[in-house]
């Protein structure tokens, strides 16, 4: 049986990885500056990581939610304290595009309206709600396609405005901390505090999807947090399990819970918390949000004004670098030539670089050497 052909793959195959570095099977050495789309958060292979995920596994690995699960009070204890959220509850599924489908389930469940807005360069992925409310029509099943998503421009509080003006069933609106396909587009705080009180006076809920963004990638826990906005639901996946599938959603202390309202068969379960713990307990330990601003601000120094670089996006370790022209032959060159992995965007020119929270200067900076000497032949 052969595999189903929806990805096009690097030529490359990772055997064994360690912090920011992979080795393939014939035994070279890799940077990888991408993380699996921003996955990779604590490095790959971390000794906390391993250490929490063997000895949890020597106890019990999964069982549903059918029965008490201590470990997930844990994480969300844990949450709390990163957050800056003590008041929100948890709920644990399985990935990014469940957070977005549970998030748009409860604003729907809570207002009584069923129109979601979201805005053009968005991905919150690929399932039913999700997908309908994603920027890009190639991945929009006919059966997606419904007239309860509102595609908005990105950053046009004039539309927003105009939108809930003349729209009186909006349930939410759905908006990336940073908008990671989209090309590392950063929402204006305007922008972010214009939907916080339109959905205020409007009945309406506020869901910022960090599921990229978040968990320290820019610097602060959330992306949002830099706004200085409080939305309704977070929705968090990618980096909050280093790879160990996990999602979950931040939930005002305004929705009321019930038995039966959200649920998830492996969502939450012993070793996805186990993961999650060891997350963030190196992020404490490492102090991994003050080094992700930090390195971010000096490859970004580094960087800037460089021959071909256009234009730099980023907060913290989440980078969108536009070239001059597309950047697919500099990413394969890089790939080829230097034996580093960055990643590209919907946007032809972003080069998008999103390594571990905890890359090292010198990793930066072989890639930052990298980048010029291509980019310089041009």
């Amino acid at each position: 049986m052969k595999l189903f052909d929806v990805y096009p793959l690097i030529d490359v195959t990772p055997a064994k990885a360690e912090g920011s570095y992979f080795w393939d099977v014939n035994g070279n050495q890799y940077l990888d500056l991408y993380g699996g789309h921003a996955v990779i958060s604590i490095g790959h292979s971390h000794p906390v990581y391993k250490k929490y995920l063997t000895e949890q596994l020597d106890q019990i690995g999964f069982y549903s939610n059918y029965v008490k699960i201590p470990i997930q009070s844990e994480v969300a204890e844990k949450l709390t304290q990163f957050s800056g959220y003590p008041d929100y509850t948890l709920f644990l599924c399985n990935s990014g595009a469940e957070a977005n489908e549970n998030a748009i389930k409860l604003a729907s469940f809570h207002t009584g309206k069923k129109k979601i807005i979201y805005f053009s360069g968005s991905f919150h992925g690929r399932t039913a709600a999700a997908v309908a409310c994603t920027d890009n029509p190639k991945i929009v099943a006919p059966i997606n396609q419904s007239e309860n998503f509102v595609r908005l421009p990105f950053n046009d509080i004039e539309a927003l405005e105009h939108e809930f003006k003349t729209n009186q069933d909006i349930a939410g609106v759905i908006v990336e901390g940073i908008q990671g396909v989209g090309g590392v587009q950063i929402p204006t705080a305007a922008f972010l505090q214009k939907i916080e009180e339109l959905c205020q006076k409007n009945n309406a809920v506020f869901i910022a999807d960090e599921i990229q963004s978040g968990y320290g990638r820019s610097g602060k826990f959330f992306a949002h947090q830099n706004a200085d906005v409080t939305p309704d639901i977070i929705s968090m996946a990618k980096g909050m399990g280093n790879g160990f599938p996990i999602g979950g959603i931040l939930i005002s202390p305004k929705f009321e819970s019930s038995y039966g309202l959200l649920g998830t068969t492996f969502g939450g379960n012993f070793l996805a918390c186990a993961a999650a713990k060891a997350v963030l307990d190196v992020m404490e330990d490492e102090h991994l949000m003050e080094n992700a601003k930090e390195m971010g601000d000096y490859l970004v120094s580094v960087l800037q004004g460089q021959k071909n670089i256009e234009e730099i996006r980023y907060q913290g370790l989440m980078i969108g670098i536009d070239l001059a022209f597309p950047c697919n032959e500099v990413r394969s060159r890089l790939v080829k030539e230097f034996n580093m992995l960055t990643g590209n965007a919907s946007t032809p020119k972003t080069l998008r670089v999103l390594p571990a929270l905890n890359v090292k200067k010198e990793d930066l900076q072989k890639f930052a050497n990298a980048l010029i000497q291509i980019l310089n032949e041009y």
